[in-house]
């Protein structure tokens, strides 16, 4: 298990390179990233500056463990790496990866699907974006949580 809240920049490829040198039995790697972007998906003349996020120390790690759990309970996994960025992030800065780590691809998609869908409803993250027009709260979105539902997962 590895989840890190961090403000610094990570290296995706060093992180698989470091897992995969640790286990043989690996046979797939799935990974996700996520960016922040420029412009508004829905208001192209809004460019954004900056996206500050914040998080419930504590509360934001016991959830994110749940979601892995949830998945290797789900999936046959040899590993899975959680990492979201706190702070003040730019255009173009990685925000969140996921790493998943299996004998098998399918698990290894699923799964690293899965972590995603429940991370974008679940974990305790406020996202603001500043751009050039306003800064606003970021609203869980209406497709992240009917996503999420789509997993047919009882809530516990």
């Amino acid at each position: 298990m590895a989840i890190f809240i961090q403000k610094e920049l990570f290296n995706i490829e060093k992180i698989i390179s470091n897992l995969r040198a640790d286990k043989s039995s690996i046979g797939a790697v799935v990974s996700f990233v996520g960016y922040v972007r420029e412009f508004d998906k829905k208001i192209a003349i809004k460019k954004l500056k900056q996206m500050d996020i914040e998080h419930y120390p504590g509360m934001t790690e016991k959830a994110l463990m749940k979601i892995e759990l949830r998945a290797k309970t789900r999936w046959n996994l040899e590993d899975v790496f959680i990492i979201h960025r706190i702070g003040k992030l730019l255009p173009s800065e990685p925000i969140v990866a996921v790493i998943v780590a299996s004998q098998h691809r399918k698990n290894a998609f699923q799964a690293c699907e899965f972590i995603i869908d429940y991370l974008k409803t679940d974990a305790p993250f406020w996202k603001k974006e500043i751009s050039n027009k306003d800064a606003i709260w970021v609203e869980n979105k209406i497709e992240d949580c009917q996503k999420k539902t789509s997993w047919n997962i009882e809530n516990d």
